[in-house]
């Protein structure tokens, strides 16, 4: 993001330099036809009467070179240099570099807007230094967790003591730590894809609402086991323009979160209305609900507020949720509160060809 200021000068020397030079140099030019008239009067040689001139000239030239070369020192190369050794102090990997700007706010010019540009584009690079450090961190952490799961119970499996119950529940436990591992992987790759826009978005015409009931009935055995009343209230018909798969991984993050999040005997509930612009989608729960703290942060990557949950997922949903609303357009919103559960809601633009 490039900053501005309300005045940036155009040019690095002032327009009254040029007035300064002239003058010099029309004041040089009355004091060499001076030299001329005193050295005729004098009846100096021949020798001096064309030496002297020529000896002035190259005193006022070598004053005026050494100036010119001065003025380009400060005005372009210790600027220029100061950016070069913040350039390869950043190429070292140090993000703590800053450049001063060269004048106040209200005078600055274009050298000053490059090293504000440059020092911006500084900090984002270590923004970005700083989440791949998390990410790697956070991807170590969750990687460590099952694989350490399935090594403990794979050793405990080798142990001839064990009852065929035992060995089940070992052989249980391995499976979900795969499966864990596996969704993780699978997560990871898919935001890594998203994210490098190397999934391009197909956008078709779809029902929606079709979709949603869909989607909906894959977690009617989760909903059922939990104990949990499933609240339904869709439309017959909703036409938008996005790419199906993309989104029904949005609709079964917001769905597994709700029910994960909900105690038995709760209720979560899926709601869709539609207007001209738009079609707007929201999933409620009547679970734990969420603090300020942790709406700040929920669109975030490995972030898992709840930690009762956190053997459930991998915290990459919601991230993924986010990246692809964005890619097609949506947005999303959450209401939440301690003990009041939670609301996500989608909005995403209705098709031109209405329902």
């Amino acid at each position: 993001m490039k900053l501005h200021f309300p005045t940036i000068r155009s040019k690095r020397f002032p327009a009254a330099l040029f007035g300064i030079v002239l003058v010099g140099l029309l004041l040089a030019s009355g004091f060499h036809m001076g030299f001329v008239v005193l050295i005729t009067q004098l009846g100096l040689s021949n020798f001096l009467q064309v030496n002297i001139p020529i000896l002035y000239w190259i005193i006022i030239a070598s004053g005026v070179t050494a100036l010119i070369v001065q003025l380009t020192k400060n005005v372009y190369e210790r600027p220029l240099k100061k950016i070069a050794q913040a350039a390869r102090q950043v190429a070292g990997g140090d993000f703590s570099v800053y450049v001063p700007p060269i004048h106040a706010a209200d005078k600055q010019d274009y050298m000053d807007d490059l090293i504000l540009d440059f020092n911006k584009m500084v900090e984002e690079l270590g923004s970005i230094e700083t989440l791949k450090t998390d990410f790697f961190s956070n991807v170590s952490h969750e990687i460590k967790t099952p694989l350490a799961v399935i090594q403990n119970s794979a050793d405990m499996l080798k142990k001839s003591s064990l009852s065929e119950e035992e060995r089940a529940e070992y052989v249980d436990t391995i499976a979900r730590a795969s499966r864990r591992l596996s969704g993780l992987i699978t997560n990871i790759l898919k935001l890594n894809k998203l994210e490098k826009q190397n999934i391009q978005p197909i956008s078709e015409p779809y029902n929606l609402c079709e979709q949603l009931a869909e989607c909906a009935l894959l977690f009617e055995d989760r909903w059922e086991k939990k104990g949990i009343e499933f609240e339904a209230d869709i439309e017959d018909q909703a036409t938008i323009e996005a790419d199906a798969s993309l989104l029904e991984l949005v609709w079964n993050n917001l769905l597994s979160n709700a029910i994960k999040f909900t105690e038995p005997g709760g209720t979560v509930a899926l709601r869709q209305t539609s207007t001209a612009d738009s079609v707007e989608i929201s999933v409620s729960d009547t679970g734990c609900g969420m603090d300020a703290k942790t709406l700040e942060h929920i669109f975030d990557k490995f972030y898992q507020g709840d930690t009762s949950h956190s053997t459930e997922g991998n915290g990459l949903g919601l991230a993924l949720v986010l990246r692809i609303l964005r890619m097609v357009g949506g947005d999303i919103s959450v209401t939440s509160s301690p003990g009041t559960g939670s609301t996500f809601t989608v909005k995403i633009p209705a098709s031109k060809g209405g329902k």
